[in-house]
């Protein structure tokens, strides 16, 4: 296997003292029981961690109750304000009987403090990944997302960011190549493709010209929707922020044009039931993907000094990745100049 470039001691010894660290399961439980203990229950002491690396989140056996799931925020990663926003969002969908999970008031309060960090205790829901092969499936979650923006489009976020290409692409750029992560031998390629690829993005904005933009979930893939037989329910609103419509439906399509293009039929099919879709923003579809692929490596980047990350994706920051990514950007520049991609 590749060795990752970046990993040495003083790499090494930043993850140590990483502030998850502290979070042992001691220290999760009597968090918990801070808050809980006002309305009387306690934890039993069962703890399963649950799949997230950008926070923790533990599934905590409660005693003469079901279990509950506690949510620890990634330390400086959101302002107060930004945390409660989105509580805020999630409060207003739950209260149209939108099927999401809002974080549970507890003293008055949804977002809670204990030893340096912050939480929030969600119900634990069950379900199963949706079958995204069947157009009823689609127009199912269409229906749902166009109701959560409609709900969306009725005040801004104030605190949360908006995707745009500063952040998402020349930030990321510009923040791998500033802390040496691209190989040397790679930089040149990667700087080239990298730049062509926002030039790409650049162009594709202004061919959608001025479209909405509105609270979002903002990362709506498969893995964010449990489905139940009453249907889907979406979770982990913790990337929200202000966009346009499309860059909730983008993550649910297939691969490959032909295969994309009925899939989003179906998806608009239901989703304008509840909320109108400007066309012009298919012309951001390969764009978004365009930023979503440049942000991620700057988020793995970005979080190295994690000691999960390194544990969990090993293949990171390896020639082998890097050599891979300027070939991804180079197929993303010649996607977006194929032209948006539209329904049947």
């Amino acid at each position: 296997m590749d060795e990752p470039f970046s990993d040495s001691p003083d790499t090494r010894d930043a993850a140590a003292a990483h502030p998850f660290t502290r979070l042992t399961p001691e220290c999760v439980l009597d968090a918990l029981d801070s808050v809980l203990a006002s309305s009387g229950v306690r934890t039993d002491g069962r703890l399963l961690p649950l799949n997230s690396y950008e926070n923790r989140v533990y599934q905590v056996g409660v005693e003469d109750g079901p279990p509950v799931v506690a949510k620890f925020y990634r330390p400086q990663r959101w302002s107060d304000e930004a945390i409660l926003e989105e509580h805020t969002f999630v409060a207003e969908l739950a209260e149209a009987e939108i099927p999401v999970v809002p974080a549970r008031e507890i003293g008055g309060c949804t977002l809670h403090a204990f030893n340096g960090f912050r939480f929030s205790v969600f119900e634990r829901r069950g379900g199963r990944a949706p079958d995204l092969d069947r157009r009823d499936t689609l127009e199912w979650m269409g229906r749902f997302i166009g109701r959560i923006h409609a709900i969306g489009k009725r005040k801004p976020y104030a605190a949360r960011p908006t995707l745009d290409i500063a952040t998402f692409g020349y930030e990321s750029r510009d923040f791998l190549l500033s802390h040496d992560f691209v190989p040397p031998e790679l930089r040149a390629s990667y700087e080239a493709a990298a730049t062509l690829a926002l030039e790409g993005v650049e162009r594709a904005f202004d061919a959608a010209g001025e479209v909405a933009y509105l609270r979002l979930h903002g990362d709506c893939h498969a893995s964010n929707v449990l489905w139940t037989d009453a249907g889907p329910h979406f979770v982990d609103f913790d990337d929200s922020r202000t966009g346009p419509a499309i860059q909730d439906l983008w993550l649910l399509l297939p691969g490959g044009r032909a295969d994309a293009s009925h899939a989003l039929t179906d998806l608009l099919a239901g989703y304008e039931d509840f909320s109108e879709f400007e066309p012009r923003e298919l012309h951001l579809i390969e764009a978004l993907r365009t930023l979503r692929l440049m942000h991620y490596a700057a988020w793995l980047a970005r979080r190295w000094d994690d000691p999960a990350f390194p544990a969990a994706f090993p293949w990171f920051n390896t020639q082998r990745y890097w050599e891979a990514r300027v070939l991804e950007l180079r197929e993303q520049i010649g996607a977006m100049q194929e032209g948006p991609l539209w329904p049947v």
